[in-house]
């Protein structure tokens, strides 16, 4: 049965029964939990600082304010790394290649931070969507375009995941379905497109790990403007 390129990105379900939870669940188990001893294996303390070097230039440059955020966007950064690395894997399935997904996550946090701006500073929240010194003709021009763009990024935030991604795996299955045909054909060329595609893979693995740290660092930049 041939399939489509496509395939990869539909919820696997077994026996009728949407397996999505399960895919998200997954990536908790891997991680060891903390232990409060002073002396920890080597994953423990590899785990520690790596979280511990993140949250701090996470926070860099927001107020104490905004530092009550730091559980939670250490968390989502985890939970999207580990997403996107297991989905590299063969036979898996990846959720964050699914748009409802990043959006499910991107607008909740992308909301919770214009709340916040709103009620703790409504004035400078709403001065965001009047730049200072505009000529009073084009005032209620601008107010509806940085309106738009405000309503925009969460939209931004979770296509620009899911476009990567999928891109990425599209990339990875039509060159390696390219070496599996040429491989009886032409040997040298699958060999060459085999080099391209481990290539590729280790791109991916950048890309992965990039695009998690994206999705977070915009949405502090978001939280930077709000408090």
């Amino acid at each position: 049965m041939t399939l489509s390129f496509f395939d990869q990105f539909m919820s696997p379900t077994y026996l009728g029964i949407p397996l999505m939870a399960l895919a998200l669940s997954l990536p908790w188990t891997l991680y060891p939990t903390p232990s409060a001893r002073w002396l920890n294996n080597r994953l423990l303390t590899l785990q520690g600082w790596f979280i511990n070097r993140f949250t701090q230039q996470l926070l860099l440059p927001l107020n104490p304010g905004g530092h009550k955020w730091a559980l939670i966007l250490t968390s989502l950064m985890l939970f999207l790394i580990t997403l996107n690395m297991l989905g590299l894997l063969p036979y898996t399935f990846t959720p964050t290649t699914q748009l409802s997904l990043n959006m499910g996550l991107a607008v909740p946090l992308w909301l919770a931070t214009v709340i916040i701006g709103l009620r703790n500073q409504p004035t400078i929240a709403l001065g965001h969507l009047l730049p200072e010194g505009t000529p009073t003709p084009l005032i209620p021009v601008l107010i509806i375009i940085e309106t738009i763009s405000l309503f925009i990024r969460p939209l931004a935030l979770g296509v620009r995941l899911t476009a990567n991604l999928t891109a990425g795996h599209l990339l990875i299955q039509l060159i390696a379905t390219a070496a599996f045909v040429l491989l009886p054909l032409m040997p040298t060329v699958a060999i060459l497109t085999a080099t391209l595609l481990f290539l590729l893979t280790l791109l991916e693995v950048a890309v992965a790990m990039i695009q998690a740290y994206v999705f977070v660092l915009l949405l502090s930049l978001y939280l930077q403007e709000n408090v």
